[in-house]
């Protein structure tokens, strides 16, 4: 959806609306859509700043970092966003920490389809975890821990140590 910068005049715009993206527009390549993406953005221009507010909420499935189940995750983020003209984009060098949401446009318009898909992207876990305490895989059998299946005995060892067992059994 393309917003038109010298078309807009300084009331506020409202926009609520449903994207369709595919699953391949993401940055991750196992995140799938469950839901479609559902936005509410006001838009409004005050002189050459144009000022982006929004709200966006979707249902999306990850694959769990550890264990390497399918787990889906709400999303229901905020973004505020500031657009100004590439003409003071000198002024980069100048901005502080707290400006990190300001752009520059260099074309009259704005792309609300790159906007909704960014801040989609942002909210993407480092690492995705189906639960905070999810155990992973069993080193033995590749069983997921957590179905309680496996009945490998392992020993936890730290491999700091694995030295200090050569040395104490080569002095025996």
């Amino acid at each position: 959806m393309i917003i038109e910068i010298d078309r807009l005049s300084e009331k506020e715009l409202k926009i609520s609306k449903d994207f369709e993206f595919l699953s391949t527009d993401l940055v991750d390549e196992n995140v799938v859509f469950r839901k479609p993406v559902h936005a509410d953005i006001s838009i409004k221009r005050i002189q050459d700043e144009i000022f982006v507010k929004g709200r966006i909420t979707t249902q999306l499935s990850f694959v769990c970092s550890r264990c390497l189940s399918p787990y889906e995750m709400p999303v229901d983020s905020t973004f505020d966003l500031v657009y100004l003209p590439e003409e003071l984009e000198e002024l980069g060098d100048q901005l502080e920490e707290g400006d990190m949401n300001r752009f520059f446009y260099l074309s009259p318009v704005i792309d609300l389809l790159d906007v909704v898909l960014e801040q989609i992207n942002l909210t993407f876990p480092i690492k995705p975890l189906c639960t905070k305490d999810c155990q992973g895989l069993c080193p033995v059998c590749g069983k997921v821990e957590k179905d309680g299946d496996c009945r490998c005995v392992t020993h936890d060892s730290n491999p700091r140590l694995d030295r200090v067992k050569i040395f104490l059994r080569d002095k025996r």
